[in-house]
């Protein structure tokens, strides 16, 4: 592990040679020596690697029982700051053959024998192995491990990683040993296996392992047995992987003999946030127990971590994937409206249309929602407000926007109404401060209500989740209104949404298309300040408070994960060297991050009273859902590991 909570793991399927232990020892110590040079700092081999998983009969041997203990020796010399588990056969006192793995490290050697023996269609192996039923003193040359604290050499991080180990066939029960160990606070559990290869199985075997981690809040590391397997009645794979809380985050595809290890940095931070936030995990239990805690030392990782580190978090990965989730997102937007709209039954919807990205897709929602009723998309009032700063492009767009979709068009300017409030406050125009914009978005709230209330109306309000985070919005101006439908889609996602509505679900709408497609090319800006003498936009969101693709990744970080600034600041910068995300410099990132932190806190009270709104991802602002902040809490020691960075 190294100093941001990533434990480097490994899952090895090595050559195996059926009943040949010296051999088979050799691959595991050539293994173990390079994997230490990678930085692995715990190593999970397969079921029975030592003396290999198919050596049926001969597991009574006495020789090749004799030998497999003593390659433990070997082995053991290899494994000073890493944590090896290896898989053999070994006698109980009272002279019955268990099947185990053995944790290797340093000077432990802890046994975990297996406690679930399949006996089973292919699976013969109570013929020779007796299931473990927690018999305290078992063998008399080694000690029963339980779980394992992983103590890391020279580090200080404050995450603590808890290892379980099972085998095999105690992950396909009912009741596995692994949740066991998970609700006693383990949150790596290894496996070692050999499980065979019949048609669909490893698609099964995937989903098992994947959610296996998702359950128990878990990294799982699971290592399956390969090439050199007798092949007189299976075939074995090396189907192998790494999974952290439901996602597979490495894998050695079966048969795939290019490599013989997998190697990935698993996250135990993120994995206790998890749990912490998670509460029903840690509600009482009757598998919670008093286990015994054994401490092993291992190696500090100081190489950068094993993982990509995606730069935009909200956005969903590039083609189908993509897709299927906006798909989902807009899906849930518009029958979260619908219901609204229907419980409420009032007839019409007043949005008002700037022609900006987060106007324009809650029009396109709006549509959706209309739609799904069967209601007239006339119901949907669509009105621009041009103002001091509203351009010719942002103008024409608005407008063909609800033409094009079929809603009610309204142009109301506000310039007039802004220019006598502003008079009647003694403000010069001239004097281009926050009242002259704010006076400006409050104007445009007041004409939408009063709208609606002509109308019999609901006013959908379109601010974002970043806008919200950020507090970029005007308190009782654009931060209100009767529901609103983008309160969970951050700013980097809504361009994408915008895009799949163009894509797909108004494909065959050309001129709508069109402008979407401008609306997507269009600067952010809230338009309040006067366009510069080309008549284009001079107000420029992003230049007053930073790019949102740094504050989005500020965000997701911070309440998703619940990580300090100065792990935020390493994720970024290798988000930047894996080319996920545009080049920003260190300053420009520090810059960015203390106005994130200082408006994330100074304008929480923004949030406490928002309308209510779908939520449709992990993160929600909502003072009802998933965020309560006091709005007069501190931002200092955020501000101030900032700073140290």
């Amino acid at each position: 592990m190294n100093e941001y909570g990533f434990l480097r793991v490994a899952s090895v399927s090595p050559q195996v040679y059926v009943g040949q232990v010296e051999r088979n020892t050799q691959e595991i110590c050539a293994a173990i020596d390079v994997l230490k040079q990678e930085g692995v700092q715990v190593a999970v081999f397969p079921e029975l690697c030592i003396t290999g998983y198919t050596c049926a009969d001969l597991f009574q041997q006495t020789l090749l029982l004799d030998k497999a203990e003593e390659a433990l020796q070997i082995i053991a010399s290899h494994c000073v700051g890493i944590a090896v588990f290896v898989g053999l056969p070994l006698r109980g006192i009272t002279g019955a053959l268990y099947n185990c793995a053995v944790l290797l490290c340093g000077d432990k050697k802890l046994v975990f024998p297996k406690k679930f023996i399949p006996n089973y269609s292919e699976f013969y192996e109570k013929r020779w192995f007796t299931p473990y039923q927690n018999e305290p003193c078992l063998f008399a040359d080694y000690e029963i491990g339980e779980l394992l604290y992983l103590s890391i050499d020279g580090c200080k991080s404050s995450t603590k990683a808890i290892i379980g180990c099972e085998i095999c066939e105690d992950v396909w029960v009912p009741n596995s040993p692994s949740t066991k160990y998970a609700l006693n606070g383990a949150n790596v559990i290894v496996n070692l296996s050999a499980g065979n290869e019949v048609i669909g199985k490893a698609d099964y075997r995937k989903q098992l392992i994947a959610m296996n981690s998702a359950k128990n809040i878990c990294a799982y590391v699971y290592a399956n047995a390969g090439m050199g397997e007798s092949t007189q009645d299976m075939v074995f794979s090396g189907h192998s992987m790494i999974a952290e809380n439901g996602t597979i985050v490495s894998e050695k595809i079966p048969f795939d003999n290019s490599t013989k290890w997998i190697i990935a940095d698993v996250d135990i931070e993120k994995l206790n946030h998890e749990r912490m936030h998670c509460e029903t995990f840690s509600q009482p239990d009757e598998l919670k127990q008093s286990l015994r805690f054994d401490e092993i030392t291992v190696a500090a990782n100081q190489k950068d971590i094993n993982r990509v580190v995606p730069g935009f978090p909200f956005v969903p990965s590039e083609g189908a994937a993509r897709s299927r989730r906006a798909e989902e997102i807009t899906r849930m937007q518009a029958w979260g409206l619908a219901k609204r709209i229907a419980h409420t039954h009032i007839e019409n919807i007043v949005v008002g249309i700037s022609g900006g990205l987060d106007s324009t897709l809650a029009l396109l929602v709006a549509c959706q929602a209309f739609d799904i009723l069967g209601k007239d998309r006339k119901g949907i009032h669509g009105i621009t407000m041009p103002g001091f700063g509203t351009t010719g492009r942002t103008y024409e767009n608005a407008k063909h926007l609800v033409e094009y979709c079929g809603a009610t068009l309204c142009e109301i300017s506000i310039k007039e109404s802004a220019t006598l409030h502003l008079q009647d406050l003694n403000h010069s125009l001239d004097i281009h401060d926050i009242t002259y914009e704010n006076a400006q978005a409050r104007e445009r709230t007041q004409i939408l209500f009063d709208y609606a209330n002509m109308h019999n109306a609901l006013v959908l309000g379109t601010g974002d989740l970043s806008e919200l985070a950020l507090g970029w919005c005007t308190y009782n101006g654009d931060q209100m209104s009767n529901y609103a439908v983008n309160v969970s889609i951050p700013k980097t996602l809504v361009r994408y949404l915008v895009q799949y509505y163009a894509d797909y679900t108004f494909v065959a709408n050309k001129p709508l298309v069109e402008v979407l497609l401008d609306v997507i090319d269009t600067p952010v800006s809230p338009e309040l300040l006067p366009p510069d003498k080309d008549g284009k936009i001079a107000q420029k969101t992003e230049n007053s408070i930073g790019s949102y693709t740094l504050h989005d990744f500020f965000l997701f970080h911070t309440m998703r994960n619940g990580f300090s600034p100065k792990k935020i600041y390493y994720l970024v910068q290798l988000a930047i060297a894996q080319k996920q995300m545009p080049f920003f410099d260190d300053a420009v990132i520090k810059e960015t991050m203390k106005k994130f932190y200082r408006r994330f806190f100074a304008q929480q009270f923004k949030r406490s009273c928002m309308p209510d709104g779908v939520k449709v991802g992990s993160i929600s602002l909502s003072p009802r859902g998933d965020w309560r902040m006091p709005s007069d809490a501190c931002a200092d020691i955020w501000l101030a590991e900032v700073e140290s960075l």
